[in-house]
């Protein structure tokens, strides 16, 4: 593997990154960005009972984050290379906590929906800053892997903690779903309060000016195409959807357009002819598309063809991302024995495995029938969560960092997206949940085969 050693530039009168501290804040924020991601999986009936929200427009609720994160990852990561990465991710903090707290006293479906679109936006910020703040303080080597690892852990830390979290707070009265959003937002705003001591400015040495008309056509294309990935789960043939996707089509050509013609493109074309930068996106599509898309919707599944609770489905899925949470922390272990494509290649066959070990699970009347293989899921998902964000900086130059982790989390998201609108849509399609869960973890299975694949074959060429 070829890592870039072109150094982040820091003015002389800044002093040293502190290393730990810079861990220890960008894990944590990172961890309250994904509790809040994964909430509403709890929270939704209360949520939506509340809201008056009617069950079609119940995915809206759901989506309002992914849509926020796909749309800006990119372009927060390009201008926290270029503006500052503190500052940026102290504005996507405290941004996170702020909007938070609103998605509690939201009244309307369309206003909750828009304070989470709008916490997609600032919890981008934060984890497109966050990666290149732990470039600026470890060097490469194996202070940078066990840091990238340690903060790829509490991806899956925060995943797994939101819907217990979240759920618990929610079930001790009346609108405890509005008191579940609260305290995150409380915690947001705690984290963001350590920021100004705890980390040093950096940014990319890059003459010119940002590229705002790349930011902006990308920008309105990945909102145009999450918000068709969306409305097409009602009806991919419906007009709406079609303009999106022809919007989507037309502003991605305007971004390549743009990128081609200005001085300093936000993304550099020229990266999607290494092999590593496109296992590392590759890699993060197929995290979303295929693991994080079943492991969104089959809690909801459970729960109908199982007859389990809510809180029960949540347990379940701490059981899976409490392992995957486990073993990203362990991974730091396979530094210099295993390269990180080869961890993703590894991490998607588990996954594939352990999905394949749940078929009829969903009809077989017993939760125990699961346990198994959302322990092995729970493993690969480890992997795959601290080999990503290690392939996304070492796939870019240095300087650019964080837009190499707004690339890699934006294909994450979009795949997430993507994925959960064909778990409910081959799912439902049969008429029989149990069977139709069963369509859904054997495509699953074969997406997560093919992820192998194309990373094991996305190598650098030698000489």
């Amino acid at each position: 593997m070829s890592t870039t050693t072109a150094p982040a530039t820091t003015p002389p009168a800044e002093a040293a990154p502190r290393a730990s501290a810079t861990l220890a804040v960008t894990s944590a924020a990172t961890a309250v960005a994904l509790m809040t991601y994964t909430a509403p999986m709890i929270t939704l009936p209360d949520t939506a009972a509340a809201l008056h929200t009617p069950l079609s427009a119940q995915a809206w609720l759901l989506n309002g984050t992914p849509l926020g994160l796909a749309a800006v990852l990119l372009v927060a990561g390009s201008l926290a290379d270029d503006y500052g990465r503190r500052r940026i991710f102290l504005t996507g903090t405290v941004a996170l906590g702020i909007t938070t707290a609103l998605a509690a006293l939201a009244d309307s479906t369309w206003l909750f929906t828009l304070a989470r679109v709008a916490q997609g936006m600032a919890s981008a910020a934060i984890l497109a800053s966050s990666l290149g703040l732990l470039v600026h303080a470890f060097p490469a080597g194996p202070g940078r892997i066990r840091a990238t690892g340690i903060w790829g852990a509490f991806v899956s830390g925060g995943i797994a903690a939101g819907p217990p979290v979240a759920g618990g707070i929610a079930s001790a009265g009346q609108d405890g779903w509005r008191w579940a959003y609260a305290v995150l937002g409380l915690a947001a705003l705690a984290v963001a309060a350590f920021v100004p001591r705890a980390l040093t400015e950096s940014r990319a040495a890059r003459p010119g000016r940002p590229d705002l008309a790349g930011a902006l056509t990308l920008g309105l294309a990945l909102t145009s195409l999450v918000a068709a990935l969306t409305l097409g789960r009602d009806g991919w043939l419906r007009a709406p959807v079609g303009v999106l996707l022809v919007a989507t089509v037309a502003l991605l050509a305007a971004f390549v357009a743009v990128e081609r013609r200005v001085r300093t493109p936000m993304l550099d074309l020229g990266l999607l002819r290494r092999p590593l930068f496109l296992a590392s996106t590759s890699g993060a599509l197929f995290t979303g598309f295929s693991v994080i898309a079943l492991f969104s919707y089959l809690p909801t599944l459970l729960q109908h063809t199982l007859g389990i609770s809510t809180m029960g489905a949540a347990w379940l899925f701490v059981i899976w991302s409490g392992t995957s949470f486990l073993a990203a922390l362990q991974a730091r272990r396979l530094a210099g024995r295993v390269s990180a494509r080869h961890q993703l290649a590894v991490g998607f066959v588990l996954h594939a495995v352990a999905v394949l070990t749940m078929l009829g699970a969903a009809g077989g009347g017993s939760w125990l029938r699961l346990l198994p293989g959302l322990l092995v899921s729970g493993v690969g998902s480890g992997l795959l969560n601290a080999a990503l964000p290690l392939l996304a900086v070492e796939s870019v130059p240095a300087e650019r960092a964080a837009m190499g982790s707004g690339a890699n989390n934006t294909a994450r998201y979009i795949g997430s997206a993507a994925g959960v609108a064909l778990m409910i849509a081959v799912s439902t399609s049969t008429g029989d949940l149990a069977h139709g869960a069963n369509v859904a973890m054997a495509v699953s299975a074969g997406l997560g085969l093919v992820a192998a694949v194309s990373v094991t074959l996305l190598r650098e060429r030698r000489g």
